[in-house]
């Protein structure tokens, strides 16, 4: 009797649609527009109407309204590729393109730059910040050599590249967010390192893409947009 009571209770379980959207979900969705508009399949009235539209949805169902008639909503999203642990044997060179030091001070990189193959990283009772979300990267491997003693070495990495870590810390933090990429082409940052009585950080920062890529998209748009103007 229980069974058949259980059996008639209504199916309560919400569907994917009516699921709260999160800020990744809104993200997915941004990007596809601006493909869209790189594309031209999207002036742009519409694009900042759809994207202001996607600021403001509330579930994964509100969101999916945005791009239903766009082809890339409907293509399999690419399976993320597992890069190497380790650099490939003479892929990285033993002394390093550039360093970044702080000794009582602090240093950043970031910006337009060319990361090169080798950094390194030295935060001695400083604190260093190296941002490789506008970087350019001329190989598919970048290793950064991190020391923390008393100090901070924190790395950010656009979300479209892989992130690996090797290290570990004496009386201190090492902590790197694994990260895979779709495009197997895609940039591998290696971070290794030991802090003592400091910190080693590395981080994918949610929304930033390859400076390269977004250049590309950028001159996509530019031609689309003087295609129109010639008309």
């Amino acid at each position: 009797m229980d069974l058949q009571k259980h059996a008639q209770q209504p199916d309560t379980a919400p569907r994917p649609a009516d699921l709260r959207a999160s800020d990744a979900d809104r993200d997915r969705v941004a990007d596809l527009l601006r493909d869209a508009l790189a594309e031209g399949r999207l002036t742009a009235d519409e694009h900042a109407e759809r994207v202001e539209g996607v600021l403001a949805a509330k579930t994964v169902g509100e969101l999916e309204e945005f791009i239903r008639d766009l082809p890339a909503a409907h293509q399999r999203r690419a399976a993320p590729v597992s890069a190497p642990h380790r650099p490939t044997a003479g892929a990285i060179p033993a002394e390093p393109d550039g360093s970044v030091v702080a000794v009582f001070s602090a240093a950043v990189r970031r910006g337009r730059w060319r990361t090169g193959r080798r950094i390194h990283a030295y935060a001695v009772f400083g604190s260093v910040e190296i941002d490789l979300c506008e970087a350019l990267f001329d190989h598919q491997q970048v290793m950064i050599k991190a020391f923390s003693v008393f100090g901070s070495v924190e790395v950010r990495v656009p979300e479209n590249v892989s992130l690996r870590g090797t290290g570990g810390g004496v009386l201190g933090s090492f902590e790197v967010d694994t990260l895979d990429a779709t495009d197997p082409e895609a940039p591998v940052v290696y971070v290794d390192g030991w802090a003592v009585l400091g910190s080693i950080e590395a981080r994918p920062r949610r929304g930033k893409l390859v400076a390269d890529i977004l250049d590309k998209v950028q001159r996509s748009v530019d031609r689309s947009v003087r295609k129109h103007l010639d008309r």
